[in-house]
């Protein structure tokens, strides 16, 4: 993906996927893992946000977008609403592992943008009920440093093992999460999207010996 200058790349903002579809990996019998983490930048929304953004922040059309103090629009990936709706529908946590240098602007950008559960090809619609994204995320850890400290503080938050949790981050580097600790990295080109959920459950499951074959079989995850 082309980084430029400018947040989102555009004034007009790609169309929103509809938040009631979710990835197949959710609807096929399969375990799941018991804990999704994602990373922000080139992850969650297609800038940085530590030099991207300059406060303070409005919301747009029902908060599907913001737009800072030069007026330049930011907003989610489009299929973002609909992994995170996918998540919470199904009772499974979310959590962030972010090293951005701007985690105050990360988090007011977390509560401008919210998550639409339900879908409108209108992002204004008045029967859209919106939640702040940030309200969607159990376990946020933004802060500059070693993704392998975020997820030390994750786990001791939730109880949660290594093993269980599945992590999308664009950077190479952070793969340390899984060599150190045993979390499944998924390494995303180009923002999140329905196809990399399932991508990633399914590096997950083969680390598991988990096969498609076995959707009619019942498999338990200790």
């Amino acid at each position: 993906m082309a980084r430029t200058k400018s947040g989102s790349g555009a004034k007009a903002q790609p169309a929103l996927e509809d938040p009631t579809v979710a990835p197949s990996t959710f609807n096929d019998g399969l375990p799941l893992p018991k804990l999704f983490v994602f990373d922000l930048d080139y992850t969650l929304w297609p800038f940085w946000v530590d030099t991207h953004v300059s406060p303070p922040l409005k919301a747009k059309d029902n908060n599907s977008r913001c737009v800072d103090r030069w007026g330049e629009s930011f907003a989610f990936y489009p299929a973002v609403s609909s992994i995170l709706h996918a998540c919470r529908s199904r009772s499974i946590p979310i959590g962030i592992a972010s090293r951005t240098y701007a985690p105050d602007i990360a988090r007011d950008m977390l509560k401008t943008l919210h998550i639409i559960p339900s879908f409108s090809d209108n992002p204004t619609a008045a029967n859209n009920r919106s939640v702040r994204a940030l309200d969607y995320f159990d376990y946020v850890q933004i802060f500059p440093g070693d993704k392998s400290q975020h997820f030390s503080r994750i786990h001791q938050a939730s109880g949660i093992r290594y093993e269980d949790m599945l992590f999308f981050d664009d950077e190479a580097r952070n793969r340390n999460v899984q060599t150190e600790l045993g979390v499944s990295f998924c390494l995303v080109r180009d923002g999140m999207t329905r196809e990399e959920v399932d991508r990633g459950v399914w590096d997950w499951r083969k680390k598991l010996n988990i096969k498609a074959a076995d959707k009619d079989q019942e498999v338990e995850v200790e």
